[in-house]
């Protein structure tokens, strides 16, 4: 591809350190984007996340730049776009309260079982996002390093997600980062969240181009690649800064 119509993001660990803000770099690399092409943020994370992570480091946008960015949060059960005024939701997918008490349940029972529920974590471990239920094996607030030592291999989220989903077979249970297991309604994962974003904008999926650090099969970034979105694999925001710098050369 040597000039795609949209360029779309994963968030933590792709565009910004775990839960942090973006650096000055991508967000100066965004706003160059933001100038030719239309721009895409799809992740597990909260709107207010987005928010704080990518709108409040973004800065002042003019309303052509404004309309050409689209935000994704909770791997697209929610879809953002700007009104005139401010970022309004398109749709949001929710749970019903007793779907999200199951999966809340399901999660602590069965990392209780497998050994995986940590006794002092770094903020929450269960986190109700509305759209979705997201479990932090170490709380949504432990340093990258912590997180990154947890599951190297994956096979402890394996273990969970196979558990979990055995108890609820209605819903999308699905491994998140490097701790996190993301629970959703059916059928709905980054897959579903691209296709609405080509819905919307009548932009076709081979005329974008993903960045994430899971791409891998099995990662919550494959859904992506795996129904023919072109794809770049990046290890952290500075690997992902430094392919956008070659991407803006050739736009």
């Amino acid at each position: 591809m040597t000039s795609p119509a949209l360029v779309a993001f994963d968030l933590d660990d792709t565009l910004a350190p775990s839960k942090g803000p973006i650096d000055p770099r991508i967000a100066a690399q965004l706003h160059a984007l933001l100038a030719k092409v239309d721009v895409a943020i799809i992740s597990g994370g909260n709107e207010t996340q987005f928010r704080a992570q990518v709108i409040a480091r973004l800065g002042e946008m003019d309303d052509a730049a404004a309309a050409r960015l689209h935000l994704l949060p909770t791997c697209g059960t929610r879809y953002l776009r700007h009104d005139g005024t401010d970022f309004a939701a398109l749709y949001a997918h929710d749970l019903s309260a007793q779907q999200k008490a199951d999966a809340l349940t399901a999660l602590r029972e069965e990392a209780e079982r497998l050994g995986l529920w940590e006794a002092e974590p770094w903020g929450d471990i269960l986190e109700d996002r509305g759209s979705q239920i997201t479990f932090s094996a170490l709380g949504q607030k432990a340093p990258r390093d912590a997180k990154h030592d947890w599951d190297p291999s994956g096979s402890k989220r394996e273990a969970l997600r196979d558990a979990v989903a055995a108890r609820l077979p209605d819903l999308e249970v699905r491994s998140g980062g490097s701790t996190s297991i993301d629970i959703t309604l059916a059928g709905i994962d980054k897959a579903y969240g691209m296709r609405k974003l080509a819905e919307h904008t009548r932009i076709p999926l081979a005329s974008m181009l993903f960045y994430g650090d899971r791409l891998d099969e099995g990662g919550n970034d494959y859904p992506v690649l795996a129904i023919g979105v072109p794809s770049v694999a990046v290890d952290g925001w500075e690997d992902t800064a430094d392919k956008l710098d070659e991407l803006l050369e050739t736009l």
